[in-house]
């Protein structure tokens, strides 16, 4: 718990870190990278270019201030950042080179006003923060029997075009490698070294149901579109990945559950969004296959819909599925199949019992913000409603 001391100069940096915690995190990365080079093989640097790594932090620094005091709040979001944190190996070791960088950053962007009871009450702050989440990682670490940073190799037995953008990837443990169980919805770390020689990691949704001998993941290629770069790991897969590659994973992990439960369940996906709802309805359809599922997926049209293979499958084995597809460029065929031409409307899919039914979503932010604004105005009670997303958005509900 804060103590009493610190408290005034947590709640007093509420608004300082509105107007100046995106200088502070930029200046944050800028002096932990020149000091710690080798962190960049951790890191996102993708997301370091376009920027959203940085508002992340930001917006994780200031939430973390204003909802202190707010267990029930932050619990989420922790949980979330603990899942990344052991996806890509974060250890203890890690915490005090960040906690000095990030004070150090809030006393060189704010100057005099960076009092020592501010900074002392920070440091504190931050250490509360990084000894709750250094004993989750370790508990999760334990719960995956592994060590922090161990990589597992697993072949690449198939590839699979999933539309003109996504290729689906059947993935068979290697030598000791373990055979893992995992949650629809979760996700592994793919470890990978670039034609320059820089190690990166990228995390992909495991894109089939639990249960079989191998695991699958469907990647987009991520072309250069305007100021955002192209996506370095994606393409790297596209290009340099075949039949018989082995490729470094992470343990699955995630807490973005979709197929818990028996109750009848929403899936709203866009674009590669997609990946996680197919392993849950995958595990479903084998699984619970009377459960009512509603299925909705938006795309660009059926030439840029991954995995239809594997919803007609499961149209094919659960007599209560409901599948909606829309395409905001549909071509002559898909309007003739009854696919709604335009963006995903709430109101044109099947009702159900909103009060009953837990909705996800999983597609690009603007997607889910307006699916879940959708929901609200229908009456979609907001506890009902889960979305699998990592990054600013992730704390709206705090900011």
């Amino acid at each position: 718990m804060l103590s009493a001391q610190a408290r005034p100069y947590i709640d007093a940096s509420v608004p300082v870190l509105r107007e100046h915690g995106l200088t502070i995190t930029r200046t944050f990365y800028r002096n932990m990278f020149a000091a710690h080079p080798e962190l960049t093989q951790i890191f996102n640097m993708g997301n370091q270019a376009n920027g959203s790594q940085q508002q992340s932090l930001a917006s994780a620094v200031f939430a973390y201030a204003a909802n202190i005091d707010n267990a029930e709040a932050l619990g989420p979001v922790v949980s979330r950042i603990v899942h990344k944190h052991v996806s890509v190996g974060i250890t203890a070791d890690h915490y005090p080179i960040v906690g000095h960088h990030l004070l150090g950053a809030i006393q060189e962007v704010l100057g005099e006003a960076a009092t020592p009871p501010l900074l002392a009450a920070w440091e504190e702050a931050y250490g509360l923060l990084a000894d709750a989440l250094i004993a989750a990682e370790k508990a999760l670490y334990a719960a995956h029997h592994t060590t922090p940073g161990e990589f597992y190799e697993f072949q690449v037995t198939q590839i699979q075009p999933e539309g003109t953008e996504v290729k689906a990837y059947s993935l068979m443990p290697v030598g000791n490698t373990p055979h893992w169980a995992f949650h629809p919805g979760q996700y592994v770390s793919v470890a990978v070294t670039l034609d320059n020689g820089q190690r990166q990691l990228r995390q992909y949704s495991l894109s089939d149901a639990p249960g079989a001998s191998g695991l699958r993941i469907s990647v987009k290629r991520e072309p250069n579109r305007g100021d955002t770069p192209a996506g370095q790991v994606s393409n790297w897969i596209h290009e340099q990945v075949q039949v018989g590659s082995v490729l470094l994973l992470s343990p699955p992990c995630g807490d973005f559950s979709p197929a818990v439960g028996r109750d009848p369940v929403v899936l709203l996906s866009a674009g590669i969004g997609i990946t996680p709802m197919v392993s849950a309805l995958n595990h479903i359809a084998q699984t619970q296959p009377e459960r009512y599922v509603q299925f909705a997926h938006a795309a660009l049209n059926s030439d840029h819909h991954a995995h239809q293979a594997d919803i007609a499958a499961a149209q094919a084995r659960m007599p209560h599925l409901q599948v909606v597809t829309f395409y905001e460029e549909p071509t002559v065929a898909d309007l003739a199949a009854g696919i709604y031409s335009g963006r995903m409307e709430i109101t044109k899919l099947p009702s159900w019992a909103y009060h009953e039914a837990a909705v996800y979503l999983c597609g690009p932010i603007g997607f889910m913000q307006s699916q879940w604004q959708q929901l609200l105005a229908l009456g979609v009670p907001a506890h009902l409603l889960h979305r699998e997303v990592f990054g600013p958005e992730l704390l709206d509900h705090l900011l």
